[in-house]
């Protein structure tokens, strides 16, 4: 994607009112005439002041990757317009200064200022931060989105992560993935048994509960072990990204609904410290750009799918619906697979009961509002 093709003109009409009321909210907690408070290295004492933040960010996905990669360069960009050059991140790609699955230990110990990753990354050391990337069976994008904005889960995310030393901004976020690619037809779960296969998060643990041997790899090097047989097949990402790192070339049986991941969350990841020096009025410009990079994120992701699956079949591409039975038996191992996590652990238990406590409440409307999607 070329780096002009994103326009930041509605971006930064959005993001002003935003950033005004971070700039009169600063005002309240510092009355005029008083000297604004000092800014360390990292961090600007008011936007617009000659102090600059110039942040090295390296990113968990490829940003030349439709939707799933290029949303960072989205955000970069837009802080950059907006702030008039006051705020930049400088984009790094998966690998280059810091591996993607240890971004988040980068910005905790300081050795960079932020990162743009998927939270489900750090379940090995974070147990909880899985139920912050997605949930098997879960909430769908919009839903996700009201429970953080609306129904506490902000507050929880930051409760669990400033703990380590990291403040979470919620930053982007996409449709379902596809439920995987696979060199076989799958229909019953007897075909999972004993296969090599790629897995990420919650997913990961339910599909190995089912009988897979699960690996995990970062996104460059899946093609490379379906070729050469070091896994028989994989789940990574949007059909458009999928098509692009070239799995139908090697598994032509490519499977649906995304029962793993209904919606995927991408956060913006600072330094705890970092984020405290910075004047209210950034934080404002840091949050609004973020929460423009969401609504972006999910019509981006939203609207590059269905040509991608309607040329499937003249590449070869076999798209099929994983059974119902299949998937009622992949519900009823997650649920299994969640309560055992709970009990392991106090902060995925609270999310959990958090997230369950959102879902009973919102299906009030789900269930009504909306018309059945094969209407």
């Amino acid at each position: 994607m070329s780096r002009g093709s994103i326009s930041h003109r509605a971006a930064a009409v959005a993001v002003v009112t935003a950033l005004l009321t971070g700039i009169v909210g600063s005002l309240a907690l510092r009355p005029p005439g008083t000297a604004p408070q000092a800014a360390d290295p990292g961090g600007i004492a008011g936007f617009g002041s000659d102090t600059r933040i110039r942040w090295r960010v390296p990113v968990a996905f490829a940003t030349n990757l439709p939707a799933l990669g290029d949303n960072a360069v989205y955000v970069s960009e837009t802080l950059d317009t907006v702030s008039a050059g006051s705020v930049r991140v400088d984009l790094y790609e998966p690998a280059e200064i810091v591996p993607p699955f240890s971004i988040t230990d980068a910005v905790r110990d300081g050795k960079v200022e932020a990162g743009y990753t998927w939270l489900g990354y750090d379940q090995g050391k974070i147990p909880a931060s899985a139920l912050l990337g997605a949930v098997p069976f879960g909430m769908e994008p919009w839903e996700f989105s009201a429970w953080w904005f609306e129904a506490g889960g902000r507050e929880l995310g930051e409760a669990l992560y400033h703990r380590n030393n990291v403040h979470p901004l919620f930053c982007g976020i996409t449709g379902p993935e596809t439920a995987g690619w696979f060199r076989e037809p799958v229909e019953s779960l007897e075909d999972v048994r004993g296969l090599k296969i790629r897995f990420a998060g919650i997913g990961g643990k339910v599909i190995e509960r089912a009988g897979a041997s699960v690996t995990m790899l970062p996104g460059g090097e899946i093609f490379q072990a379906l070729e050469k047989g070091a896994i028989d097949a994989t789940e990574y990402a949007l059909p458009v990204v999928d098509q692009k790192l070239g799995f139908s070339r090697i598994a032509s049986y490519n499977y649906y609904p995304g029962w793993h991941q209904p919606a995927t969350a991408a956060h913006l990841v600072v330094n705890l410290d970092r984020w405290r020096a910075l004047a209210p009025s950034t934080q404002a410009l840091l949050e609004a750009v973020c929460t423009a990079g969401v609504t972006r994120n999910l019509a981006r992701s939203e609207g590059l799918q269905g040509p991608i699956i309607r040329d499937f079949a003249s590449r070869g591409v076999r798209v099929e619906t994983l059974p119902e039975s299949v998937l009622r038996e992949l519900e009823r191992i997650t649920g299994q697979v969640l309560a055992e996590e709970a009990a392991a652990d106090e902060d995925f238990a609270r999310i959990l009961e958090s997230q369950q406590a959102f879902r009973a409440d919102y299906a009030h409307w789900k269930r009504r509002a909306y018309l059945p999607r094969d209407f």
